[in-house]
Order: structure tokens, then C-alpha cells, then sequence
């Protein structure tokens, strides 16, 4: 504990507390600080003391110092407790020192980037940024000692910025640039501006759980890299997160490598993520949510979300899908005159920039009193009169609901409060695990793609157009990136013979060599480079116009389109599909488009090809737009289900219902959960329900429709039941010679073929090796829609189709075209990375093969077990898998009367009168 008169402050007269009186905490963190920097502090924030018990937060308490010393830093901590202002903070009073000693200033150069995953974000910097820079700049002004401050300049860049802009930033160069990893990669290509990076101290990587997960990060991980290598010292690497996992892999994924697959880069981690108190809870409209009718369910929750808008001052909604966000927001104006266009709004990426910045600035003023949005806020936008987060649905991870019920409370000191409300019984079982294990510090892993060889093939084009240099220089720098940390010889001699063009025939079609590789000849070699010894292999680019097709094709983020569907019978337009929608449907899938149902056929291009056809849906429409359960929350939720059953054995539904009050949750919420358990196991046993060590498998011979239908209860998240329903559903085929249609949810999926078709779906099961399931679902995938969208993404990411090219820009729609045309030869290719980056990002980063090879290997090791139940109807855990293709808007009627019989049918079998008129009295 440090004395607060043994620091040099201002006048305690001007102090909010008396100095003779507190002691601190951080007093040794304070005295790192600059005088005028502390000066500034004290001004801004002396107010938080009491909160503190010092002057910083947790998360700045601890990063401050570590800065401070150059260590390459991770800040995990709760959105609003000042992790960012940390990371400027230290720099900001390292560049005023520089600044101080030096007699000509700081360079002309850069010293700090800053890398945010959104424009939005690198613009949101004032209260960060700003504000420090000019209040340690009036603070030394007004100073009686004569010192000076030179000014420390800052500029955002990125894909928007204007030319003019730019070229300013050559002249006058900011010290502190923020920027977008897009711009970074072309920064450390842009021969004048590269040269103003050398000098880079700090890089500051915010937001960085958004990044790390996908191809973005990885993009990233190597431009970091590549700066490193060319920076005139060792780079200070800070990374900042609310909500991340594990947070040792993340830190060894932000500080890369100090040799190529060598060790990591010292680094230290500041964990404050609870810091600040929660108040979470759950709640449900009725405790019924099968026999209560649909309006009456829709007005509940309309109530409560207007009561709940009404109780506080600012709330931002999150729905799941964006028409989701847009439809609460006109019911709630439709409903209730406190809402207009001037106190509410929404907030989606589909909507134009002016209307997002416009609802972004107004919330930020606090003067709305909602917004709807769907994943657009999640960010770290500073929204200071923010105080309550509805989330409607599940978010299907806790990071994601922690992420964004912390932007409510958005200061230290302020209660984050946060309010889930569940309109379905899968979703409610969902939120309520979800919620407990928030409150027990539980955060789901991040999964981080490697040896992507489409980012690969950018970063080695992009080493080769800024300079000739040495072949393992070049491996070098990609080995020293996290993903890349086990690249090994035979992924970069794939990824060498595509760049350079080896394979017969493919120059042929118009895929050209980028670099080339030779070893550096005598000097009467074609290749003879004086810098480097004879014999040293290199590498160089290959076309005058390498640099400005590397500028214009470069990045990560896909291009996307809406297919065009007709009928095939008479070439009829029938509307749109959103091309990733086609991501989840095969021949012979049946879904909804303007209330007509339709068989798909096929695609070529950007046209789909239909069949109209009365049969009922087998793929709902917003399936594409929802997120996917975690599979670390989905393994919680099958523990949560095993606790349960005991918990049953024990006490039966008064023990479940009282150790489910334990949880945050409401009453509604308890009751209709101890119901659903309860109808499940009277109808089918406990073994009916699946658990950490038992997959549940059930059997329905529907009559009617003449269709038998598997109901797998693997609740493992999405991911990992579309890659294993895609799994069985070939193997299914092929046992029954009959075409097998899927249904795919977060819980489970559905395998339905005709009634005289039946498989030994156990057997199957039981027959899968977990060393061929990688073989086998690449066999499955053959020939799909998935492959050729996403041979579409990875053939654009590795420049082999160029979507700008002498001024001409190709449409997604255009590249998915030639892409068609490229697939078939590029499979005949051996070990052609483009292809085999398609089946690893597939197979890895979409249907999680690492779980589904677990998940068979747990079946073979006799560690899980098959239960297979026949019904005449599906069991109340079924009833989402029942009425999964129901559940599109224009079906709403159709789905609740579905559930409903369902419903009866289970009360019809297990006793009516024992359990339809329970009253809520026995209930409790």
C-alpha cells in the first residue's frame, strides 16, 4: 500500500478525497505515470477512487505496469471497466516521455497500431484517445515550468478513407494509426508507407475474441509477423477482450513465436473478466409454452419486454436474426404508444450506414429508449446510458450473451443487467444451463482455424511483391504465426506448386503463376541476387501487375449473393434464396418461399431450379441466419440433463423443481422445464434423454405422411450434428437405396425416409471408425452445394479467381460461375491447396470433425451408449425436431397445431387425467 501524499500531485485542495486519509491500492501504477499524465487522470476519473479502491480498475491496475515494462499483454475484462483506456494510457505516456527526451520529438512515423475487427470501432476512439491526447496537451500548456509537449498524432485508416487522406498520412505521419487488419496487410505492401512502420512499438489488438475465431485472425496473426520482421526493434503486443477463452491459446495466438514452430513469446495475462456484478435472469411468458396460445404467448412477452424498457433508461433488444429485430420493433410501436420513430430504432447490418451511425449516435446520447438489433452492437461501441440488455432467444453461447448483456452498465461501478427471455422449450432448457454456468464463470473455448493455406497463399504472394527474399525467410515468417505453428512441408510445397503454377493445365485456365522459387544462381544465372549466397533458394513475384492485383484482391471476408429460383416445369421466377441458405439443403429438400412449397433440384450459378410440391418442409428458412450452439454450452447442457435425471430419482418433480430455483431463472421458467422433464420420462424412461455418456435415438413410423423418421437427440450444437447427419445420411442411403432427407437442429437432427425403407441406424453408429470419418464425410461431401460455395470462397481468398482485374470487378455471383467451372479440374489436381484448404475449412472450421471423431470414438471405447426407443410419437424432447420445418412465420398456425398434437398424443399415452389438469398448486 502506497501513501497518497507520497506521490506527486496536484493541490490536495483539488482533490476529491483527502489525501491524509486514503490509502491505495495501485499507488505504485500511478507512479509510473508521466506528472502531467497523472495530473490528467486524477481530473478525469479521480471520482472512481472509492469504487476502486485506488485510481484504476482492476484491468487497468494490472495492465498499466505490464505495459509499462514492454510485455506483450492480454486484458480480458468486462465491456465499460477501461481495458482499451489502459492499453492507450501506457503508450500514450511512453510517447510523451519519448517525446520529452528526444531534442527533435517524436519521428515522423508510426509508433502504435491499433486493430480493431469493425470501421465503426477504429472511429470510436474520442473518450480512448481524444480525450487523454488533449488534456495532457492543456495540462502541459498551462504549466508555469516552460515544458512543451509535442503533439502526438493520431489518424484512422482504412477501406473508406480518401485518397487526398492518405497521401497526408505520408507527409504529416500519425504516430498512433488506427486501422482494420485489411489495411494493415496492405500497409506492409505499400513501398513508401511500410517504410513508416518500421518504427512501430505497440500494437494494440481490440476486440480480439471476434478475430481470433476466424479467417480474419489468421490474417492477422501473419501480418503481425511480417511487421515484426521488418520493425527496427520487438513489438509490445496488446490484446483486449470481455469474453474470451482459453486464455492461454489466445495470448499464444496474439504474441505469435520467437523461431518458426519454436516457442511463444513471453507474455503475461491480466484476467479481471468479474470484475464488475451481474444481474442476470431468465424468464419465460407462461409456464406452458405448448398449450398456451400463440397470441396469448406473444403478448406476454410483449408486455414484459415494454415493462422492462419502461423501468430503465436506455435498452438495446438482441434478437437473433435481423427480421427478428425488425418484427419486435414494429410490434412494440404496433402495441404501445410510448414508442415512435424519434425514442426507438433499429440497428442491423443490412441497414444502410447512415441509418446505423444515426441510431448509434442517438443511443449513445441516450436518447432512445430502445433499440432492436441482431449481432450489429455486440462490439465495444461506448454506450454510457445503456442499463438494461434483452436478449429474446438464446444466443446459443454464454461469451455471446456475456458480450452483450455487458453493454448494459457500460462503467465501472454499474451493475450489468441483463434479462434472457425464452419463447420454446429447447431454447428455455438452453438459457437456463447458459445462465448458471455465466454466473459460475463459465466461458465457452474459441476455436482458432490453422494451416489455412487460402491466407497462406495471400501473405506468400504479398512477401513476394515486397521484395525478393529467401524461400524459409518467407516460411519463416508464416511458422513464427500461431496457425501456422506446426505448417508443415508438405502443405507448403502444395501451397508453393499452385503459386507457381506446376500443375499441367492450369495456366490453361487462366490461373496464372504468382511467384516464382529458384535457388539464387552463379552470377550468369537467370537468377543471381548478389545479397544472397549461390545456392540459397528464393523467392520473387511473377507479373508486372502482381502489386495491384495483390492491393485489390487481398482479405478475407467473403462476397455473398441471393440466388434467383424458378421452377423447372415451366422456367417460373419464384423469388430469392440467400446462397449461404443453400449451404444447408440437398436434392430433394423441401422448404417455403412466399408461402409455396418447393423441392429443391438444383443450382447452377446463381439460379436455383424448383419443383413446386405439396409435401411439408424439411429446412426452415431462417436456418442460415441463426447462430449455432456452442459445443462446449451443448456438452454442459447434456451434463445438465444427467444432474437432472438424478435429481428425478431422488425427489421426483418437487427436487427438480427446487434444485432449478437454485438457478436464475423465474418461476415460469422452473415450472415449464420440470413440466417437459416431466412428460418425457413418463412417456419414455429416462433413457430417453441423452447425457454425457448416452446418445437417445427414437424411432417414429409415421402412417400418415408414410415416412419413417430417426430422431437423434445428439445435442452437440449444430456444427457438429450437421457434419454427423450429413455422416449417416450417406451411409443411410446407401444401406436403404433410397434418398434420406435431413433435419438438422441444435439439439439433434432427423434422418426421414419412406415407410418401407428401414436401416440398422444403431449398427451404423456402432460400424463408423473414428480414423475414417474424415474420409468419410469428405465422401459425403462430393458433389455438394457446400463444396462448390465454399471452393468459391477459398479459390477468390487464394487469388486463383480475382474478383477485381483491370478495373473490372467480378459479382459473387459471376465468381461462383467460373468457380463451377474451375471445381471439377481443380479435384483431378493431386494435393491442390485451393481444393484441400475447401475440404479442411469444411471439414474443421463448419461441421467440427475433431468432435464428431471424438464423439465415435467415445461409441467405440464403450464410453457412450445407444438407446433406441420406437413410438407412435415423437417424446416431448423430440417436439422441436418434430415441427423444425414448421417453424418459418407464414407456418406460426401450423406449427402451434402441430404441437399440440404431439402434445396430446404424449398425455393420451401416459394418462390425461394424471397430468393435463395439474394445478399450480402441485406444480410448485
Amino acid at each position: 500500500m502506497t501513501g497518497i501524499e507520497d506521490l506527486e500531485l496536484p493541490d490536495s485542495d483539488d482533490l476529491p478525497f483527502d489525501p491524509a486519509a486514503v490509502e491505495i491500492e495501485d499507488g505504485d501504477v500511478f507512479s509510473l505515470l508521466e506528472p502531467a499524465v497523472r495530473e490528467w487522470w486524477l481530473e478525469e476519473f479521480g471520482e472512481f477512487v472509492p469504487e476502486n479502491g485506488g485510481f484504476f480498475t482492476p484491468p487497468q491496475r494490472g495492465a498499466i505496469p505490464t505495459i509499462h515494462e514492454g510485455q506483450n499483454t492480454l486484458i480480458c475484462a468486462p465491456t465499460g471497466s477501461g481495458k482499451t483506456l489502459a492499453s492507450f494510457n501506457s503508450i500514450i505516456n511512453n510517447l510523451h516521455r519519448k517525446d520529452r527526451a528526444n531534442e527533435d520529438g517524436l519521428e515522423n512515423s508510426v509508433y502504435c497500431l491499433y486493430v480493431s475487427p469493425l470501421k465503426s470501432l477504429a472511429n470510436d476512439i474520442h473518450r480512448n484517445l481524444e480525450m487523454p491526447l488533449e488534456g495532457i496537451e492543456s495540462i502541459v500548456s498551462n504549466r508555469d515550468d516552460d515544458a512543451e509537449m509535442g503533439e502526438i498524432r493520431h489518424a484512422i485508416r482504412h477501406g473508406d478513407t480518401a485518397k487526398s487522406d492518405r497521401q497526408k498520412m505520408l507527409e504529416e505521419t500519425p504516430h498512433i494509426l488506427n486501422t482494420t487488419p485489411e489495411t494493415l496487410a496492405i500497409l506492409l505492401n505499400s513501398p513508401k508507407f511500410r517504410e513508416k512502420l518500421r518504427t512501430v512499438e505497440y500494437v494494440i489488438v481490440d476486440e480480439i475474441h471476434s478475430l481470433a475465431s476466424g479467417k480474419r485472425g489468421t490474417h492477422l496473426s501473419v501480418s503481425l509477423e511480417r511487421l515484426e520482421a521488418m520493425a527496427d526493434g520487438e513489438i509490445t503486443r496488446i490484446g483486449c477482450s470481455a469474453t474470451i477463452e482459453p486464455l492461454s491459446e489466445i495470448a499464444e495466438f496474439l504474441v505469435g513465436r520467437t523461431e518458426p514452430s519454436g516457442e511463444p513469446r513471453e507474455y503475461e495475462i491480466v484476467d479481471a473478466r468479474f470484475a464488475r456484478e451481474f444481474d442476470l435472469r431468465l424468464e419465460c411468458p407462461t409456464d406452458d409454452l405448448v398449450n398456451t396460445p400463440r397470441d396469448v404467448v406473444q403478448e406476454h412477452f410483449y408486455r414484459m419486454l415494454h415493462d422492462h424498457v419502461q423501468d430503465h433508461t436506455n435498452t438495446i433488444v438482441f434478437t437473433n436474426t435481423r427480421s427478428g429485430a425488425e418484427r419486435v420493433l414494429h410490434n412494440l410501436r404496433d402495441r404501445f404508444d410510448a414508442y415512435d420513430e424519434t425514442n426507438s430504432g433499429c440497428h442491423h447490418g443490412s441497414l444502410s450506414k447512415d441509418v446505423r451511425q444515426d441510431v448509434e449516435s442517438r443511443l449513445k446520447d441516450g436518447d432512445l429508449d430502445v433499440v432492436t438489433t441482431s449481432t450489429s452492437l455486440e462490439l465495444g461501441i461506448d454506450m454510457p446510458h445503456v442499463d438494461l440488455v434483452v436478449q429474446v432467444g438464446s444466443p446459443k453461447s454464454v461469451a455471446a450473451m456475456l458480450q452483450r448483456v455487458g453493454r448494459a452498465g457500460h462503467r465501472v461501478g454499474q451493475t450489468v443487467t441483463g434479462r434472457v427471455i425464452a419463447l420454446d422449450r429447447d431454447e428455455l432448457l438452453e438459457c437456463a444451463v447458459m445462465m448458471k454456468k455465466a454466473e459460475e464463470g463459465f466461458v465457452d473455448s474459441v476455436s482458432i482455424p490453422e494451416n489455412a493455406q487460402d491466407v497462406a497463399a495471400q501473405h506468400v504472394y504479398g512477401m513476394a511483391i515486397a521484395e525478393i527474399r529467401p524461400e524459409s525467410e518467407v516460411t519463416g515468417v508464416l511458422r513464427r504465426a500461431y496457425p501456422y505453428r506446426e505448417y508443415g512441408e508438405a502443405e507448403w510445397e502444395s501451397l508453393a506448386r499452385y503459386l507457381t503454377a506446376e500443375y499441367a493445365g492450369l495456366e490453361e485456365k487462366n490461373v496464372y503463376a504468382k511467384i516464382w522459387r529458384d535457388e539464387n544462381d552463379p552470377p550468369d544465372g537467370e537468377y543471381h541476387y548478389e545479397e544472397f549466397p549461390v545456392g540459397e533458394p528464393l523467392i520473387g513475384k511473377r507479373g508486372r501487375l502482381a502489386r495491384v492485383i495483390y492491393m485489390t484482391n487481398i482479405g478475407t471476408i467473403p462476397d455473398s449473393f441471393s440466388c434467383d429460383v424458378y421452377t423447372r416445369a415451366g422456367d417460373e421466377w419464384v423469388g430469392q434464396l440467400d446462397e449461404e441458405y443453400l449451404d444447408t439443403i440437398e436434392k430433394g429438400d423441401v422448404f417455403v418461399l412466399g408461402g409455396d412449397h418447393f423441392e429443391y433440384c438444383y443450382r447452377r450459378g446463381s439460379k436455383v431450379y424448383v419443383d413446386r410440391t405439396s409435401a411439408r418442409p424439411t429446412v426452415p428458412s431462417w436456418y442460415s441466419e441463426r447462430l449455432p450452439l456452442s459445443y462446449d454450452l451443448a456438452c454442459e447442457i447434456l451434463a445438465f440433463q444427467d444432474e437432472l435425471l438424478a435429481h428425478y430419482e431422488d425427489g421426483g418433480p418437487p427436487r427438480v423443481r427446487a434444485w432449478l430455483r437454485e438457478f436464475p431463472l423465474d418461476d415460469d421458467s422452473v415450472r415449464a422445464i420440470a413440466r417437459l422433464f416431466e412428460y418425457q420420462l413418463r412417456y419414455a424412461g429416462p433413457e430417453s434423454v441423452s447425457t454425457l455418456n448416452r446418445l437417445a435415438i427414437e424411432v417414429e413410423r409415421d402412417r400418415e405422411e408414410y415416412e419413417r423418421r430417426y430422431y437423434v437427440h445428439s445435442t452437440y450444437g449444430r456444427r457438429v450434428n450437421d457434419g454427423l447427419s450429413r455422416l449417416l445420411a450417406y451411409r443411410c442411403a446407401q444401406e436403404a437405396t433410397a434418398n434420406v432427407q435431413v433435419a438438422v437442429a441444435d439439439n439433434g437432427f432427423v434422418l426421414s425416409m419412406p415407410l418401407n425403407r428401414k436401416v440398422d441406424l444403431e449398427g451404423i453408429l456402432e460400424d463408423l471408425d473414428a480414423e475414417d470419418i474424415r474420409d468419410q464425410l469428405r465422401a459425403a461431401l462430393s458433389g455438394t452445394d457446400l463444396l462448390q460455395r465454399y471452393f468459391r470462397i477459398n479459390a477468390t481468398r487464394s487469388l486463383m479467381i480475382l474478383k477485381r482485374y483491370k478495373g473490372y470487378e467480378k459479382s459473387a455471383s459471376e465468381q461462383q460461375v467460373s468457380s463451377e467451372m474451375l471445381l471439377g479440374f481443380a479435384e483431378d489436381l493431386e494435393e491442390f491447396a485451393v481444393i484441400e484448404e475447401t475440404y479442411r475449412e469444411i471439414l474443421e472450421d463448419k461441421l467440427n470433425v475433431a468432435e464428431i471423431e471424438g464423439i465415435v470414438a467415445a461409441l467405440e471405447a464403450g464410453e457412450l451408449d445407444l438407446e433406441r426407443r420406437l413410438l407412435d410419437s415423437p417424446t416431448p424432447r423430440a417436439f422441436g425436431l418434430a415441427t423444425l420445418s414448421a417453424s418459418d412465420v407464414v407456418l406460426a398456425e401450423d406449427e402451434s397445431a402441430a404441437l399440440q398434437a404431439l402434445h396430446d398424443h404424449v398425455l393420451e399415452e401416459i394418462g390425461e387425467d394424471s397430468l393435463r389438469g395439474l394445478s399450480s398448486e402441485s406444480l410448485e
